[in-house]
């Protein structure tokens, strides 16, 4: 019987040694581990955005790819909840793999400078992401390849404010039906994806380096999305 009761107060310890009683029965608070939600989503964001990298450069019996020296993706802040929107890359974008960084970017730097941002509180890309030949104009056929994966890429970086540059940019999210000229200055809620930016036009630096009389015009643009900026507190 003794020996029967010791047994059994033994497979007793021993069960408590397994299930660590000790944190059971302290009166500390356990210390859990915890995740910090912000890299998580970082994280997650990053991994969405080179999963997409990927997809892209896996397109298959596309011209512009055959021609272009670089994938030019994306620059900027990620996390940012302003994102713009080129047209596509030009001869030094195609060198570097990194959009906007001619004289149209130089250019587009000076504008956001203007209105206290620069590429790390914004997130930049193009409607396409090989360079068009001789930088001409993507071709319909092109922006509807590349379609998908611009909705996606937006989709990823969920922005507050979107910024299209140019009737390119503008055309292909808001609709042939809308000239840059007079979008403009104007704020569209519309759906992209699963997303609801605000969205507002305005002309694309290269365009205001032909045309540098109207930088007045781009200039209202940028007080806009200053004031928009204060509001949304972003």
């Amino acid at each position: 019987m003794k020996k029967n009761l010791n047994q059994k107060l033994i497979n007793l310890i021993e069960y408590y040694n397994l299930i660590n009683s000790n944190l059971l029965l302290s009166k500390t608070p356990l210390k859990r581990k915890t995740n910090n939600t912000t890299t998580s989503f970082i994280e997650t964001k990053l991994q969405k955005l080179e999963k997409l990298k990927k997809n892209i450069k896996l397109i298959k019996n596309c011209e512009l790819k055959k021609n272009a020296t670089n994938l030019v993706f994306g620059d900027g802040n990620p996390n940012s909840k302003i994102m713009i929107i080129g047209e596509g890359p030009g001869a030094q974008e195609d060198a570097k793999g990194i959009p906007f960084v001619g004289r149209a970017g130089k250019l587009l730097d000076q504008m956001l400078k203007a209105i206290r941002l620069d590429r790390t509180k914004v997130y930049i890309s193009n409607v396409v992401n090989y360079r068009p030949p001789a930088n001409r104009r993507p071709t319909e056929e092109e922006i509807e390849r590349y379609s998908p994966y611009l909705i996606n890429h937006i989709e990823i970086i969920n922005p507050k404010i979107l910024l299209l540059l140019g009737s390119t940019a503008l055309n292909t999210l808001i609709g042939n039906e809308e000239v840059i000229s007079r979008a403009r200055g104007k704020w569209f809620d519309r759906e992209i994806g699963t997303v609801k930016p605000l969205i507002i036009a305005s002309f694309h630096p290269a365009f205001l380096m032909r045309q540098p009389e109207q930088k007045k015009l781009a200039w209202i643009d940028l007080k806009m999305i200053r004031d928009k900026i204060k509001k949304l507190n972003i």
